[in-house]
C-alpha cells in the first residue's frame, strides 16, 4: 500500500506510482487573471510583477490582502526549526499537516477540545504582528494548521470553501519555503480564474467575497519547491460574543492563546 493519506478521488504522486498509474493532475482549462496585490486588481494575462504596466482586461476582486516580507528569512529559519521538531501526519493529495486546535465533526457540527492544548508557543510573535496590521487588529485565531507540499510528493489541494459554520470571516497564511499561486473559482465566472501570488514570507488574508463566493485550490504544477503553509483560523459569529456558542467559543480562544500547544500529531505518537 502506499504511504499517503489519499483517499477517494484524491491522489498524489506517490499513490499514482503505486496503485494509480491511469491519474493525471487536473489542469485549469479557464481563462487567467492574474492578481496584483499592489492595485488590488486582476488582470488577463502577465503577473505582478508587471505593476504599474498591466494590459488586458481587467476583473476587480475584493477580499484579498498580501503583505509581502511579513517575516524576514532569519525569521523563516527559526520558524520551520520549531515546526520540524514536531511530527507530521499524512493528508490527502501528497501534503502532511499539524493541527492546532479542537477536534471537528463538520458534518455532525460537534466540537471536542480535550486534545487541544492552544497554540504552538513560536505564533505568539506572529499573533502579535498580525494585530499590529489595520485588517487583523481584532483577530483572535483559535486554530492553526502546518500544511507541508512537496513536488516530489505531487502536492495540491482541490478547490474548496473552508467551513462557515465554525470558522470566521478571515483566512489568515504565512507563506513559508517557496513562492506559489493560489487559485480561486466560482461557479458564477465558470470560464475564469483568478491566480493569487503567494510570496515567500508573505502574508494573505482571505475575506469578504474571496472568502465566500470564491473557492481556493493550488495546482500540483504550481508547487516547485518545499512550501510550509501556516493558517489560522478565527471563529464564526456564532461562537464569538453574543453568539448562540458564546461559551463555546470563549472556551476555545483562552485554550488556543495560552501557546502552550502540542499538536495533534504529537499527542497521538506519545
Amino acid at each position: 500500500m502506499s504511504q499517503c493519506g489519499c483517499k477517494g478521488i484524491r491522489t498524489c504522486l506517490v499513490c499514482e506510482k503505486v496503485e494509480r498509474q491511469n491519474e493525471t493532475e487536473k489542469k485549469c482549462s479557464r481563462k487567467i487573471h492574474s492578481f496584483c496585490d499592489l492595485c488590488n486588481m486582476a488582470y488577463v494575462g502577465g503577473t505582478a510583477d508587471d505593476h504599474p504596466n498591466h494590459h488586458g482586461n481587467t476583473l476587480e476582486f475584493p477580499g484579498i490582502f498580501i503583505q509581502r516580507d511579513f517575516i524576514s528569512p532569519e525569521e523563516e529559519s527559526d520558524i520551520l526549526e520549531h515546526i520540524y521538531k514536531s511530527p507530521f501526519v499524512e493528508s490527502q493529495s501528497g501534503r502532511r499537516k499539524q493541527d492546532y486546535g479542537p477536534k471537528v465533526n463538520f458534518k455532525r457540527k460537534k466540537i471536542k477540545s480535550d486534545v487541544f492544548t492552544g497554540l504552538p508557543d513560536f505564533s505568539r510573535v506572529l499573533y502579535k504582528r498580525m494585530k499590529s496590521t489595520d485588517i487583523l487588529k481584532d483577530f483572535e485565531p483559535v486554530e492553526q494548521c502546518n500544511l507541508e507540499y512537496l513536488p516530489e510528493r505531487g502536492s495540491s489541494i482541490d478547490p474548496h470553501f473552508d467551513d462557515f459554520w465554525l470558522w470566521g470571516e478571515r483566512l489568515v497564511t504565512l507563506n513559508l519555503g517557496s513562492d506559489t499561486i493560489l487559485c480561486m473559482t466560482s461557479s458564477d465566472y465558470p470560464d475564469i480564474s483568478v491566480h493569487i501570488p503567494l510570496f515567500r514570507n508573505s502574508l494573505i488574508v482571505v475575506y469578504g467575497p474571496a472568502r465566500h463566493a470564491w473557492m481556493h485550490g493550488i495546482h500540483r504544477c504550481d508547487i516547485t519547491g518545499k512550501r510550509l503553509a501556516i493558517t489560522y483560523r478565527e471563529l464564526s459569529a456564532e461562537f464569538q460574543a453574543g453568539g448562540e456558542k458564546e461559551q463555546v467559543g470563549q472556551n476555545l480562544l483562552d485554550i488556543a492563546l495560552t501557546f502552550d500547544g502540542v499538536s495533534v500529531g504529537s499527542l497521538k505518537v506519545s
